[in-house]
């Protein structure tokens, strides 16, 4: 996929849900998962309406700087761009079940000193993710899109 979409892609990566917790709120639920490479560590919040989720379910997870099939920006206009009165054009959403558009706001080390844990928010629907630095460098504190699809 990264080959598709340039360098807008930030991150990809394939996770397992380990735990899902909907004791807080009614439609959404905080789901745990780990890289199919055990490296990886997610929480995610994610509206089980929209896109509901299962312990042991498989997931593919990406983040980028543009949703654009060639890698561009889209500063102009919005991702669904209709105003024009035309067909939307194609975009990496077309290829996900659950997009996302949002901030990554913090980033810590890790306790034994060869990990990093990046913090994004969604409008406030949260995500965290722990793992080795040279998969989560590419991160930085700027604008991204997640997309997820089973």
């Amino acid at each position: 996929m990264a080959s598709s979409s340039g360098d807008a892609t930030l991150f990809e990566e394939s996770f397992t849900i380990t735990n899902v917790d909907q004791s807080k709120y009614d439609r959404v639920a905080r789901i745990y998962a780990t890289s199919t490479d055990n490296q990886t560590v997610m929480s995610l919040d994610i509206n089980t309406e929209l896109f509901p989720c299962q312990v042991s379910e498989g997931l593919s997870v990406v983040l980028a700087t543009s949703l654009a099939l060639d890698g561009s920006k889209e500063e102009e206009k919005g991702w669904k761009d209709t105003a024009k009165g035309g067909p939307a054009e194609a975009s990496l959403a077309d290829m996900f079940d659950y997009v996302c558009h949002g901030k990554i706001y913090k980033f810590e080390d890790g306790d034994d000193g060869q990990t990093i844990k990046a913090y994004i928010s969604f409008g406030g629907l949260l995500m965290s993710l722990e793992g080795p630095y040279k998969k989560l460098t590419p991160l930085r504190v700027e604008y991204t899109y997640l997309l997820v699809k089973k």
